[in-house]
């Protein structure tokens, strides 16, 4: 069932650009208390030239009176100034501080009136813009080590969009730069405003198989063309996904007890491991295009600043290095390498 409007731009959350708007209304709240104060202090200083229904304004609380009442227009006019000096001052200092307050104040009430279109109007220009970008499903731990990997691997933060039923998630998401969409992500309404009829990677980090299942039906069906990632707890519904449509598959609790397993018999191994599949330092897999001076070189061939190929994708296969099959390296082939990130 499609969404209204409303509530589909209220999915979308976006990273704040300069300031929040706490913050904002924090800074125009100070700048009305300091013209409050400004406006106490002038009167008090010149409080000879002022008269109230008693006489004469003697004290801070008659200065302060006379500053909000002036300040917000309410002008009681119990309160006058009588000297030449207190009118000029009013018109050279006062007028001015009036006019800066209601600004302010005015200026608090139209952003809050209008936040909800210029949501619109920015949900609407991103979803024209937005092209070949990554959706994260799901923002916990998982989620957020894959965001951080893409970012090492260059992708910038700008492409990344997540998806998570948690509002703790998704704002944790905006916060360091992503764009956010709040739902269940089984649903494809949800999906849709992600743009996932666009993305080109969609990586699927949700805790339960059979959810994972039903988000993978569904952008499969979106988004024809997009690879999908996704982990899965149990080993025995790999396949399943695969079904589905996911691309690859990453059984998470097998991966981690073959890591400890392997640590624990070998752990000069289980190191390397690690440090494969870290990011940033050390060594590092990627996966990039055959260069023109590698084509007709067998894999084992290929030591180009520091890389060494394990693995060749040809025609949508994966190749390991020592396959017969592979023979000379093509123009439209790709090559998964062993990268030391130290010689960058």
């Amino acid at each position: 069932m499609a969404l209204e409007r409303s509530n589909v731009w209220s999915l979308l959350r976006f990273p704040e650009r300069g300031r929040g708007p706490f913050r904002s209304i924090a800074v125009r709240v100070a700048i009305a208390l300091g013209a409050v104060a400004v406006v106490t202090l002038i009167v008090y200083l010149d409080r000879d030239g002022y008269r109230d229904g008693d006489g004469r304004v003697d004290s801070v609380l008659d200065a302060l009176y006379y500053a909000t009442v002036s300040l917000s227009t309410t002008g009681y006019g119990d309160i006058t100034p009588v000297s030449p000096q207190a009118r000029l001052t009013n018109v050279l200092l006062v007028t001015p501080l009036r006019l800066l307050f209601l600004i302010v104040l005015v200026g608090t009430t139209i952003e809050v009136l209008t936040r909800r279109t210029t949501q619109a109007i920015r949900a609407s220009f991103w979803r024209r813009r937005m092209r070949n970008h990554v959706i994260i499903v799901g923002f916990g731990v998982k989620g957020e080590s894959a965001l951080r990997a893409l970012i090492d691997q260059g992708r910038p933060m700008s492409d990344m969009v997540v998806v998570d039923r948690s509002s703790e998630n998704v704002n944790s998401a905006v916060r360091i730069g992503a764009v956010g969409v709040q739902g269940d992500s089984t649903r494809e309404p949800i999906l849709v405003q992600a743009g996932i009829d666009k993305a080109d990677t969609i990586i699927v980090c949700v805790d339960r198989d059979d959810t994972a299942v039903l988000v993978t039906l569904t952008a499969r069906r979106l988004a024809r063309n997009a690879t999908i990632v996704t982990s899965v707890r149990e080993s025995q519904n790999v396949e399943v996904l695969k079904q589905s449509g996911a691309n690859v598959v990453i059984p998470t609790a097998e991966s981690a007890g073959r890591m400890l397993g392997l640590s624990s018999t070998a752990p000069r191994a289980g190191e390397m491991l690690e440090d494969l599949l870290g990011a940033g330092e050390g060594l590092e897999l990627r996966e990039r295009l055959v260069l023109p001076e590698e084509i007709g070189r067998t894999c084992q061939e290929v030591v180009l600043g520091g890389q060494i190929a394990i693995g060749v994708v040809r025609d949508g296969t994966t190749l390991r290095w020592d396959n017969p099959e592979i023979g000379p390296l093509r123009r439209d082939d790709g090559l998964i390498v062993i990268h030391n990130c130290d010689r960058d």
